[in-house]
């Protein structure tokens, strides 16, 4: 007993909490926009700055959010909170790119986002690279179609990439296993020939 007490002693604090694991892995952030926003009251205008923040952990999660604040860094820490909130996971090929060519929509805004070979990178621009880069995606070649706003954009690769589905998951709705699902048409035709 007086040794455990000892042992707490050193270190400076109790057994449970001390050993407990981090509750909340680390997040990478990006800020894609910052616009000063007014409100225009009975005295004049008042000037306020409205935040987009992506937040991932680059390795198959990302979220989007947005703040509002009379202050940037205000403004910024609200749409961190938020996307932190708003995460999706996203399953990947090798922890580096897509599983199949997908596209995504959101108003007038489109995106096509293309699977990439190794040693490809990130074939994006703007808002999108955001997302991509917050994800993990190191292989990937993505267009936008139309709206050029960056909350559209975002929106509509988030929507894109709510869409992806690995081939784990598409044996399971299935209930086949992986292999049957990954086999190729010509290996089945040449079977069903020697049959």
């Amino acid at each position: 007993m007086a040794e455990r007490e000892q042992r707490r002693d050193n270190r400076g604090g109790n057994d449970r909490r001390d050993n407990r694991p981090e509750e909340n892995p680390e997040f990478a952030d990006r800020l894609v926009a910052i616009n000063r926003v007014s409100k225009t009251v009975k005295g004049g205008k008042r000037f306020g700055f409205a935040a987009l923040v992506v937040v991932g952990d680059q390795r198959g999660r990302v979220g989007f959010g947005k703040g509002k604040a009379k202050e940037v860094p205000e403004a910024i820490r609200k749409a961190t909170e938020q996307a932190k909130r708003s995460l999706i996971r996203v399953p990947l090929k090798d922890s580096r790119t897509l599983h199949h060519d997908m596209e995504g929509r959101h108003g007038a805004g489109k995106v096509v986002m293309r699977t990439a070979v190794a040693g490809t990178g990130i074939i994006a621009g703007g808002p999108m690279r955001a997302v991509f880069e917050m994800l993990g995606i190191q292989d990937i070649v993505a267009k936008s179609i139309g709206s050029t706003n960056p909350y559209n954009m975002i929106r509509a690769t988030i929507d894109g990439l709510k869409h992806e589905t690995s081939p784990r998951q598409v044996a399971a709705r299935r209930s086949k296993k992986v292999a049957e699902i990954l086999r190729k048409p010509e290996t089945e035709a040449a079977e069903a020939v020697e049959a």
